[in-house]
């Protein structure tokens, strides 16, 4: 028989933890992202301000010694605040070469690369991305293939080829061997086959655009920002090109381009590193403001990227 008076075995409390509550939602993975994000912030921004600071750290450095005169420089430990000297170093570069001269032969060569690379590489990217024909994968594959070969391995060759066309000592010599790259080829190529849609051209087609007009009015609004930024690489390569310049001038001063005419600062037997620092340091002017006009398409054809992932 059952005892009804016997006392009820005891229940084990739930434990607060373990009680779930209807009315709170779950915390969203949105909402975790953030709360990391920025529980970490502090952390990145000062990986950004490192990074910042080892970047402009060689411009800094670069004026200091510009600034100041060889023989300060010369002690140790070095001086790392600027001097008085730069307008006095500046104006020995200016007068040592023919400075604006030459930045005006390298302003010359850089600008004329630029424009052919981004003409030519955004055609020869449209037909590679958009046009079927026969030979287009292997025509492609070894425009690559050119990007394999060392640059310094064609330059005897080239040199000769020069010489018969009569260009040595010019600055169209310089210029014609870079009027288009592999590089700037498969860039853009790259670049129209993610932005540019086949809807679009199609139905540019149908309004009875040509390949040019496809091309002006449908592929060069759509391709900017990476054509900025190549336009901006091929601007600071041809800029500091040095090499094939210095063997295809070498031997007329008038049309020495700015890093020959930086060379010649330097004598064999003695070096005024302040002047030649000065001299560099206003080379370094119109990459500049190459970056700053390009810097706007160049965040955006970054950016560009990331939203369409």
């Amino acid at each position: 028989m059952t005892n009804l008076d016997a006392t009820p075995a005891a229940v084990s409390p739930v434990r607060p933890e373990a009680r779930t509550t209807v009315d709170e939602p779950p915390e969203s993975r949105l909402t975790r992202a953030r709360r990391s994000w920025r529980r970490n912030a502090g952390w990145r921004y000062v990986i950004l301000t490192i990074a910042v600071l080892v970047s402009v750290f060689p411009f800094y450095w670069m004026f200091v010694v510009a600034s100041n005169s060889n023989a300060i420089m010369s002690q140790f430990p070095p001086r790392v605040i600027p001097g008085p000297n730069f307008l006095d170093n500046a104006r020995l570069a200016i007068e040592g070469v023919p400075f604006v001269s030459a930045l005006g032969n390298s302003f010359i060569v850089a600008s004329a690369i630029t424009l052919s690379v981004l003409f030519f590489s955004t055609m020869a990217g449209f037909a590679f991305a958009k046009m079927r024909f026969r030979g287009r994968t292997g025509l492609f594959t070894f425009v690559l293939g050119t990007m394999l070969v060392p640059q310094t391995l064609g330059l005897i060759p080239l040199f000769i080829l020069m010489g018969n066309f009569g260009w040595v000592g010019e600055l169209r010599a310089v210029i014609v061997p870079s009027l288009v790259t592999a590089f700037g080829v498969f860039w853009m190529r790259q670049v129209v086959a993610g932005s540019v849609p086949d809807e679009l051209l199609e139905a540019a087609r149908m309004d009875g655009c040509s390949i040019f007009g496809l091309v002006r009015h449908v592929v060069w609004p759509s391709v900017r920002p990476g054509a900025a930024v190549l336009g901006l690489y091929t601007f600071l390569f041809a800029w500091n090109d040095f090499l094939w310049p210095l063997v295809v001038l070498g031997n007329t001063p008038s049309n020495h381009t700015i890093q020959i005419a930086l060379r010649t600062l330097s004598d064999t037997y003695y070096v005024n590193y302040s002047m030649v620092m000065a001299g560099t340091l206003l080379s370094v002017v119109p990459l500049l403001v190459a970056f700053v006009l390009f810097s706007r398409q160049m965040i955006a054809g970054a950016m560009e990227g990331a939203v369409k992932g």
